[in-house]
């Protein structure tokens, strides 16, 4: 059986030939990515970098907010979704409260935030792509251009998504209750679902290039443009890329929902458990769940160099 330079077997090249799927050959790069656990541990090292510092950064700040204004805690902790009037009134009077010294931090820190994570990122990936494949370019400027890229995609189509809310509650709630009429929260959440689900479908067409573009600048050594241009450009292979990009999608859900379950395990017993134990519990099932979570996202970024390798050679 003939074997690439990584060890891979030729199934992954006979994929590329359209003789096995894509997810058949996604089986032996799984495979090879658990045999190199190193991927993985740089994958989170550079992410948790910068994920725990901004964690901590932002609990302070969020703490130094709520003790300079003078909110209801008593209320929020009453609130009942029997209730959801009265739950949705009380969290509007909080939110007047809280928005404005939030916006007023926001400001500067999203910006900062933003900037440092297209940096760190970039290098980060490129430092695990180089360990994956040393024949790889590498392009951390480039790939901080790409990076600014989709943050900024991500943040206008969050910005729609956000838009198609205030549109479902002005329709069903505020507009209904402005009249002295009954809200329809039926219609407020069907409307809100069908608007997350179109806008979903809309970033995963757009941010389809921005996934593939920073391998392919790597893989070819070009710059922003071409790479952008060339991931859009895919041919046959990008069938393939679909494939595997659904499977890790349902992967990630169902990461999600064994997480949930394993959370919620202790409650039948919470008459012997303690807080302290809880915590300990969830805190354990959250590191887990994100370790899983970033052992995936590297095996989708060494399948696609594996398929993009086989289709070089042909």
């Amino acid at each position: 059986m003939a074997v690439d330079r990584n060890g891979v077997d030729s199934v992954i090249v006979s994929s590329a030939e359209g003789e096995v799927r894509a997810t058949q050959s996604f089986v032996h790069v799984l495979h090879e990515c658990w045999k190199r656990p190193e991927l993985t541990a740089l994958e989170v090292l550079w992410r948790w970098i910068y994920g725990i510092p901004t964690l901590l950064l932002l609990w302070r700040i969020g703490n130094r907010i709520l003790q300079s204004v003078s909110l209801d805690v008593t209320g929020l902790q009453t609130m009942t979704v029997t209730q959801p009037i009265k739950a949705a009134a009380t969290l509007a009077e909080a939110m007047s409260v809280l928005l404005p010294p939030v916006i007023s931090v926001a400001v500067w820190l999203a910006p900062l935030l933003l900037g440092i994570w297209v940096v760190w990122s970039s290098l980060g990936r490129t430092v695990v792509l180089l360990r994956m494949d040393k024949g790889l370019h590498a392009r951390p400027l480039t790939l901080m251009g790409l990076q600014a890229m989709r943050v900024t995609a991500l943040a206008a189509i969050s910005g729609l998504w956000l838009l198609c809310l205030q549109w479902a509650a002005q329709q069903t709630v505020t507009g209904p209750m402005g009249r002295g009429a009954e809200p329809n929260l039926v219609g407020y959440f069907a409307l809100a679902i069908l608007a997350t689900i179109l806008v979903f479908v809309l970033w995963a067409t757009i941010s389809w290039g921005f996934s593939i573009a920073p391998l392919l600048a790597m893989l070819r050594n070009v710059g922003v443009v071409a790479s952008l241009r060339g991931a859009y450009q895919l041919g046959p292979l990008k069938s393939k890329l679909v494939e595997i990009n659904l499977v890790m999608g349902i992967v990630k859900v169902a990461l999600v929902v064994l997480a949930l379950v394993f959370s919620s395990t202790p409650l039948p017993f919470e008459s012997v458990t303690t807080a302290a134990f809880l915590a300990t519990w969830w805190s354990i099932d959250g590191v887990l769940y994100l370790v899983a979570s970033d052992f995936f996202h590297v095996a989708r970024l060494l399948g696609y160099l594996r398929l993009w390798q086989a289709y070089e050679k042909k």
